[in-house]
């Protein structure tokens, strides 16, 4: 027994190093779980902090949303702006029907033909009257000036006629015709080529 005692207490010395190096890494587990559990304690409790945060909030929104707004239509709004509309409408419709009623009389007056114009009556230079008769007693066509003519349009004009005429022979057949001033509507007499 002598030799079970001293084998114990040889064991228990040998034994004692080894038992304090598991002892210090399980003690160092153990700080580090109760530092990691710390760590959840802290975040659980935070957690609990924003959540009745909010529920407080919900709260408040629930209370605002149960009471009356004033700032919703009445049903007396809803009906004036219905007949504001309404109006609206009637008057949109009158005026089409104006407007309708407007076109076909525009429509009417573009139908009937229009009369030719008739000539204005130019006053002609006084130093030089032009005449209703040609220069010389010769064949001549009678033309009545538009606006926009010059003598070489008015050439041009009758030659596409296959009648051949000069600048210079209208104006020797038409006293006081001036190239430079040709008056619309005055009456102009364009010599007949001869033979």
């Amino acid at each position: 027994m002598k030799r079970i005692f001293i084998l114990l207490a040889t064991l228990g010395l040998c034994a004692a190093p080894a038992l304090r190096a598991q002892d210090a890494a399980t003690q160092e587990r153990l700080d580090k779980l109760a530092g990691r559990i710390e760590d959840l304690t802290a975040a659980q409790d935070a957690l609990r902090k924003q959540m009745n945060g909010l529920s407080k909030e919900l709260e408040s929104v629930r209370e605002q949303s149960g009471k009356p707004n004033t700032s919703y239509a009445r049903q007396e709004d809803l009906k004036g702006l219905a007949e504001s509309i309404k109006e609206v409408d009637r008057k949109r419709i009158d005026d089409a029907e104006k407007i309708h009623s407007e076109l076909l009389k525009l429509r009417k007056a573009l139908e009937v033909p229009l009369a030719p114009p008739k000539p204005k009556t130019s006053s002609v230079p006084k130093d030089k009257p032009a005449s209703d008769k040609p220069a010389r007693d010769e064949k001549v066509f009678p033309y009545v000036i538009q606006s926009g003519d010059t003598l070489s349009a008015i050439v041009q004009a009758y030659k596409e006629k296959n009648i051949k005429v000069t600048a210079a022979q209208i104006l020797n057949a038409n006293p006081g015709l001036k190239a430079e001033r040709l008056i619309v509507g005055t009456k102009i007499f364009i010599p007949a080529p001869q033979p």
